[in-house]
């Protein structure tokens, strides 16, 4: 990485005051770059500043920027189809995906795909799915949880600020249930000798909320990504999957962060041995192009009718081309199987930072899925919002582009894409533990 400007530099702070100039006031920014270019691990801007990324468009890049196979699959699509619209005139490449994706979705039995465009949507199209199948209305998300910016997915999203904030009324019969945040947990308990409150909590629930025969589905990200990339205990999510079996809920696994390799498998819903109902996939998909999906059981995927789903752009033949050649890339470069690498690697490192700087309170990690909660005192466990804002500028300033997550705004996230080189690797986490050892005086 080389940071040979101010930031931002000239050229991105001109593009800067034309941004705000036409850019609606909501859509707001995490560092003051423009980037021109980006391979691999690194991002150039348009000064001439590189950097080391650890945020992978937010979960988007687990491939990488600009895998080269992806990258031709795309020309070559472009050469021949850009858009028809699937619900009128069909396309072998969007057939294709969904013959691989239901392949590698750890579901049993026979399966069914649909495509839209953005997680979010794949969320919606799965409580719709549910709905229909059910012929009940109920959804149960949890704290803590982030499922997108439409209506319903911010009635299903936990963090109030900035998502939901003056954007009300919300959907109804949307419920929510505390999740297994053990470093804070609801209950005032230490795991393992809780008794897993999180799972008992239930009983209570339906006979003073709702009861089961109402609930058509429960949502839930196998690790909560916005939420402060929180990992459940090994009995939540199979503790889960027992309750929804015995009332007849549909179980949606949002894979939406979680999915494409990132977790040290292809689906994090493997790594504890649950099979969902239906699952929600997008972001690494298709290594940046818009696509997102539902897979899950026939049954349940079979149970609205025809013009019941869709959309326009909906598995669009270019997305679709992308996505095929970004999941034979994952898997021929065994990228599920480097996420673990590279998660064994950065938590030993963030262990010995820990020893050395006493505002790192937690540290988390399911593969390359890692998060860091910042804290003022480990005793009191107050949000170090402040000081994990300042850290994570001063990395940018040393060309580390790392953000941060959590409802408290007190973790720092880290979706590194799984193709990243081990000196990348290495000089990102020295310039992490310079970033805390200028932070932390």
């Amino acid at each position: 990485m080389t940071v040979k400007t101010e930031l931002p530099g000239p050229k991105s702070q001109e593009l800067l005051e034309r941004k705000n100039k036409f850019t609606a006031r909501g859509i707001s920014q995490g560092t003051p770059l423009f980037i021109d270019k980006a391979e691999g691990a690194l991002m150039t801007d348009v000064d001439g500043n590189t950097f080391i990324d650890f945020y992978g468009g937010i979960g988007v890049l687990n491939a990488g920027h600009c895998p080269k196979p992806v990258v031709e699959a795309i020309k070559n699509q472009a050469e021949k189809l850009i858009h028809s619209c699937f619900m009128t005139t069909m396309y072998e490449g969007w057939v294709d995906l969904a013959e691989k994706l239901a392949e590698i979705t750890p579901i049993s039995g026979d399966k069914k795909v649909t495509y839209v465009n953005s997680g979010a949507e794949a969320v919606e199209n799965a409580v719709k799915i549910a709905r229909s199948y059910t012929k009940r209305s109920g959804v149960i998300s949890f704290e803590l949880a982030f499922h997108g910016r439409t209506n319903l997915t911010m009635g299903l999203t936990s963090k109030v600020k900035p998502y939901k904030y003056g954007f009300g009324p919300f959907a109804p019969e949307l419920y929510k249930i505390p999740s297994a945040y053990c470093y804070r947990c609801y209950y005032r308990s230490s795991y393992p000798g809780c008794g897993m409150h999180c799972l008992e909590q239930f009983d209570r629930f339906f006979a003073a909320e709702t009861p089961p025969d109402s609930i058509a589905a429960m949502i839930i990200e196998p690790v909560q990504g916005e939420g402060g990339f929180i990992v459940p205990p090994k009995e939540f999510l199979p503790g889960l999957k027992a309750i929804t079996e015995k009332h007849g809920i549909v179980l949606i696994m949002d894979e939406i962060q979680t999915g494409f390799g990132r977790t040290g498998k292809m689906f994090a819903t493997e790594q504890f041995g649950v099979e969902p109902d239906l699952m929600t996939m997008a972001k690494s998909i298709a290594a940046g192009m818009p696509l997102s999906a539902v897979v899950g059981k026939a049954e349940i995927m079979d149970a609205p009718g025809p013009g019941m789903l869709g959309g326009t752009f909906a598995g669009n033949p270019l997305a679709c081309a992308a996505g095929l050649a970004t999941i034979d890339y994952i898997e021929k470069e065994k990228l599920p199987e480097r996420a673990g690498e590279i998660g064994a690697k950065v938590v030993d490192r963030l262990r010995a930072m820990q020893e050395k700087y006493a505002l790192i309170g937690d540290i988390r990690s399911l593969g390359a899925m890692i998060g860091i909660e910042l804290v003022k005192d480990r005793a009191t466990k107050e949000p170090a919002n402040e000081e994990t804002n300042q850290i994570i500028k001063e990395c940018l300033s040393q060309g580390l582009i790392i953000i941060s997550a959590g409802v408290f705004g007190n973790v720092i996230r880290m979706l590194m894409p799984l193709v990243i080189t081990d000196d990348q690797l290495e000089q990102a986490l020295s310039i992490l533990d310079n970033a805390f050892a200028k932070i932390q005086k």
